[in-house]
């Protein structure tokens, strides 16, 4: 039986992996805070584990004694970081110094996995314009640097689906009647649904490929109006007003609210690293090398996708029709 560690499992994305893992009938650990949400995580088969990336030397002793009582990882997928947080220079601490103790720790104590897969974000290439983007850029150049370690990076683009909350804010705006989009030039959008990036991600922990980098998307390209207007198509909302905020307005906006999320001790969904990928007008990427190395193939496209979770929404309580 093959034995993998998901970090950042009790997440969004990070629980659909653990699910996957679960039906693939392989020993599950999900690497997760003592502190952090079981509720997606109730399979009695999954076992825990809470490693300490802030502390290298500790970290190796958890990775022996780990190795010693149940045998090394076969597969990694190092899903764990931070989207939002009140203090800038945590994107860097969490998001590359953690990525780079625990490389470092596996490598040093010989449980390098199979397969290490990091988890990373579009937001990092090309040239990444925020905190949380550069952050997981170092990350990866990082582990680019380990070329005798097994690895692959992917690069999702905007992962919505069950279990999401900050895409379902937009959907709610919606359902409520008002769009509300930045900027008055059109923006060029990408998805993928979470179904669609976990397939990926066992695509790439059961290929004999390493080294490599992946932006992981549905192949196709919507505008913000396209967008909402699935969206509403979804909820069967027939009229919606659109509202187009100045990028100057947003900003001022962004920054009051990242003020008032260190007042508050809570991280806000707006802020100015929210701002910057907000200004973005162009998410496209190129979906081609997945789908020729690995046989990538998105079995959603973000009609059907969104549907879907839409249906989720709904049927756990989060949204009310």
């Amino acid at each position: 039986m093959k034995k993998i560690l998901v970090t950042g499992a009790s997440g969004f994305i990070g629980s659909f992996l653990a699910d996957r893992a679960l039906s693939n009938g392989w020993d599950t650990w999900a690497g997760i805070r003592k502190n952090s949400s079981r509720e997606y995580l109730t399979d009695p088969r999954i076992q825990f584990i809470d490693l300490h990336y802030s502390d290298p030397e500790k970290l190796k002793s958890q990775l022996q004694e780990h190795a010693r009582a149940y045998g090394k990882w076969d597969y990694i997928i190092h899903n764990a970081g931070i989207t939002k947080c009140l203090d800038p220079e945590d994107f860097d601490r969490v998001n590359y110094m953690y990525t780079r103790h625990f490389i470092e720790a596996l490598r040093e104590t010989g449980t390098a996995p199979e397969k290490f897969i990091l988890m990373s974000s579009l937001s990092a290439y090309p040239n990444p314009d925020t905190a949380y983007g550069k952050s997981k850029l170092k990350a990866e150049r990082f582990l680019q640097d380990q070329h005798d370690f097994p690895y692959i990076i992917l690069r999702p683009t905007g992962v919505y689906g069950p279990r999401e909350k900050d895409y379902f804010l937009m959907v709610k705006s919606v359902r409520a009647g008002f769009d509300l989009t930045a900027g008055f030039e059109p923006q060029l959008l990408t998805f993928i649904y979470v179904k669609d990036l976990v397939e990926a991600a066992f695509l790439a922990l059961g290929s004999p490929l390493s080294g490599k980098a992946y932006a992981v998307a549905d192949g196709r390209v919507y505008t913000d109006q396209e967008y909402t207007g699935i969206v509403a198509r979804a909820l069967g909302k027939k009229r919606v007003m659109k509202i187009r905020i100045p990028f100057l307005v947003l900003k001022a906006v962004s920054v009051l609210a990242e003020a008032f999320s260190k007042f508050s001790g809570k991280p806000s969904t707006l802020n100015r690293d929210k701002y910057f990928i907000m200004k973005r007008r162009d998410w496209r990427c190129d979906t081609k090398p997945i789908e020729e190395d690995l046989g990538f193939r998105a079995a959603y496209h973000l009609e059907e996708g969104m549907r879907e979770c839409i249906d989720w929404y709904i049927s756990h309580g989060w949204l009310y029709q």
